[in-house]
């Protein structure tokens, strides 16, 4: 099934449109690939491209959503490419490539499913804007015992007053993702205790990591996923690492990071202030990959 009205894109027009969000991709992308080519880490930078499973080279393709074909000799590369068909102009006879959306929901059923679950569901909630990034201190919580994650990276505080600091809080973690790397002695100190079952129930738009994750539901989505929509979800997950790792119980001195205090009055309002600035990106954003995930075909159960 196609989409009613299709634009026909001619190639000088879409090359224009693929060569600028690979120039806007590889700024992020090539940095990560000489450093893994020198066997080097960033405990910032890399993250986007290690926690999450789509790779530099992927992110670089560029995908310009449903209803649109793409014309020209450079286009029948893409009958080779993953959800992508043939179809004729019904005037002209040209030949071109657009994204094949109904192979893709049938394909895909199961995630756009639980996408539309997850979106829909944090698109409507208030945020929780008291959790003030303890969930890195509480994976680092006893780590004279348990070690610690980023090993290359020194406490700030402190093995000691990393502890301190988490007993002296009410951990509030809303995300599985984030929970389920806490030390055994820091899990029974959460307020909640999130599985991925509950999941669907506590996604909610405070949160950096489900804010980090519109990422994931971008590319999980792709090729229906615009890549100006990618991007901009890749930007702000970008941004929000950046502003969690500040916040982290880690000394990021080395890599030019100054620290968010956040077991500070004053760390812990420009927490909030930047949490919320976030929230307010991310809402725009998860209303718009929620408006594809809903418009996809999808079987009838």
């Amino acid at each position: 099934m196609l989409p009613s009205t299709l634009t026909w894109l001619p190639e000088e027009q879409w090359r224009s449109a693929a060569d600028a969000h690979r120039a806007r991709a590889t700024r992020f992308g090539e940095p990560f690939t000489e450093r893994r080519m020198k066997r080097q880490k960033h405990p910032v930078e890399d993250f986007l491209f290690t926690y999450y499973t789509q790779k530099p080279g992927q992110l670089y393709r560029w995908h310009p959503g449903p209803g649109v074909v793409l014309a020209g000799a450079g286009a029948e590369e893409r009958a080779n490419w993953k959800f992508y068909l043939e179809v004729v102009h019904p005037e002209t006879g040209e030949r071109g490539y657009t994204v094949d959306l109904e192979s893709f929901a049938h394909t895909r059923t199961d995630a756009i499913r639980f996408a539309n679950v997850i979106l829909a569901g944090a698109v409507t909630r208030p945020g929780n804007f008291a959790c003030f990034g303890l969930h890195e201190w509480a994976m680092v919580y006893k780590s004279a015992g348990n070690g610690i994650r980023h090993e290359y990276l020194p406490l700030r505080l402190g093995a000691e007053g990393t502890d301190a600091v988490v007993e002296e809080h009410r951990i509030r973690c809303t995300h599985f993702d984030a929970f389920r790397f806490y030390t055994p002695e820091a899990v029974p100190l959460n307020a909640l205790q999130p599985t991925r079952e509950t999941q669907r129930d506590l996604e909610q738009p405070g949160c950096l990591h489900a804010n980090m994750d519109l990422y994931k539901w971008a590319y999980k989505l792709t090729p229906a996923v615009p890549s100006d929509l990618v991007m901009d979800c890749f930007e702000l997950a970008w941004d929000i690492r950046s502003m969690d790792m500040q916040a982290s119980p880690y000394d990021l001195s080395d890599w030019g990071q100054e620290p968010i205090r956040i077991e500070t009055p004053a760390g812990k309002s420009e927490y909030v202030r930047l949490q919320k600035d976030f929230a307010d990106r991310a809402q725009e954003l998860r209303a718009r990959l929620l408006a594809v995930a809903q418009s996809l075909p999808l079987p009838q159960t």
